[in-house]
């Protein structure tokens, strides 16, 4: 039986807007300087104005679009690169109208665990709503190497030349944002995929479902029988009302760096209250408790405790002990997403930890002693008073190093 769909999935009210960040001209300007980053060579489009901002991470551009219009109704993600029979199968299946393979991957940003898609501009803009599908020099932009992101993101994560670097590790690639777009629900960022590899994404671990003018619901049984429990199969029209579908069992797939070494394929499901169950048996083979210097038992993923150990006790041969507040502690590993929100946080992986907390609030400078946090950083720690948005109570790993 057809079940007709109630509505389309909205994606935000914003309208799409070109960037032209800091160093980099407007693509309308007519003699377009480099953007930030390598030198901006060729054209991506029949509009000379477009410039190529990185030709090392570009791909062939889009044109004009071409095609018809899909809903973006249903997004699944594995945690390896699908095969072209299971495809052909989900293809196959009663209600299913059409589909682009996409790769998918979750970067930690100032304690953000955001998702990023590479995708093949000409085919993924089929996938947004007609003013984003239809603006020409974003996925021009895009497939020159540049990023599209949401306002709040870009404005909330990039630096004063408009790049956002992906990932807390120093060599992480950094990418210009070359347009404000309204995304699919879920998805944070978007890129080719000339940037996989530099990234350490995979390119075809997603798949975008169109039912058209099906209730994708009517088909989630029997596309979750097909793809298995180790998928994650979201209703993307209820996520655009709640911020990610609840009865979806989700993935996070960290990339590459030390989030993703560590890490590894984070599954789990939302419990209400903010809360999530993490899968199991990822809980068994990475978090433990364990007594440290200064603030005794400590419950984080196994991996965070050398290094922490290590921070701890330097700080106490320093003479340094007493400006760490054990009473102030805010834990480390903790299931959650951040308040008000869907996003997952390093707590949710046991990688941060908060310290002396009533000193140490959002947006201030904070009272954290400085040479505390300089042993911090020397062992692997990036803290939260860099950022933009300072939180200077939060510290996470961001480099594994090696302790003894």
């Amino acid at each position: 039986m057809r079940v007709r769909r109630r509505g389309t999935v909205a994606a935000t009210a914003a309208l799409a807007v070109l960037l032209g960040a800091c160093s980099e001209p407007a693509a309308t300007d007519p003699d377009p300087s480099p953007a930030s980053g390598p030198s901006a060579t060729g054209t991506p489009s029949e509009d000379p104005s477009t410039p190529v901002a990185d030709p090392e991470h570009a791909v062939d551009p889009p044109g004009k679009r071409k095609g018809r219009l899909w809903s973006a109704d249903i997004l699944v993600q594995w945690d390896q690169a699908l095969d072209a029979s299971t495809i052909k199968r989900i293809e196959k299946l009663e209600g299913v109208a059409h589909t682009e393979r996409i790769g998918l991957g979750q970067v930690s940003l100032e304690n953000r665990v955001l998702t990023v898609a590479s995708v093949d501009p000409a085919a993924y803009r089929l996938f947004t709503r007609a003013d984003v599908a239809d603006f020409q020099e974003a996925w021009d932009r895009v497939a020159g190497g540049e990023m599209a992101t949401d306002e709040k993101v870009a404005k909330r994560l990039a630096d004063d030349d408009g790049m956002i670097r992906l990932g807390s590790d120093d060599d992480a690639p950094s990418l210009h944002v070359g347009a404000y777009t309204p995304q699919i629900p879920t998805i944070d960022m978007v890129v080719n995929t000339a940037w996989a590899e530099d990234i350490e994404m995979a390119t075809d671990n997603g798949l975008l479902i169109s039912t058209d003018d099906i209730s994708p619901a009517s088909i989630r049984k029997p596309l979750e029988k097909l793809v298995g429990k180790d998928a994650s199969v979201q209703m993307l029209d209820i996520a655009s009302q709640l911020g990610l579908d609840p009865e979806a069992r989700l993935t996070a797939i960290p990339t590459g760096g030390t989030l993703g070494s560590v890490v590894g394929t984070f599954r789990y499901r939302v419990i209400g209250g903010g809360r999530i169950a993490p899968d199991p048996a990822w809980v068994a083979a990475n978090i433990r408790t364990e007594v440290v210097p200064i603030l005794g038992s400590v419950t984080c993923h196994k991996d965070l405790f050398p290094q922490l150990r290590a921070a701890l006790l330097e700080v106490q041969q320093l003479g340094l002990a007493d400006e760490i507040h054990p009473g102030e502690y805010a834990g480390c590993y903790y299931p959650r997403f951040i308040a008000n929100t869907t996003t997952l946080s390093n707590h949710s992986f046991g990688l941060a930890l908060d310290l002396n907390v009533p000193g140490n609030q959002r947006g201030t400078v904070g009272e954290m002693n400085r040479a505390v946090v300089s042993v911090f950083k020397t062992w692997g720690f990036a803290w939260g008073g860099d950022w933009r948005w300072t939180d200077p109570m939060h510290f996470e790993l961001a480099e594994v190093k090696r302790v003894g």
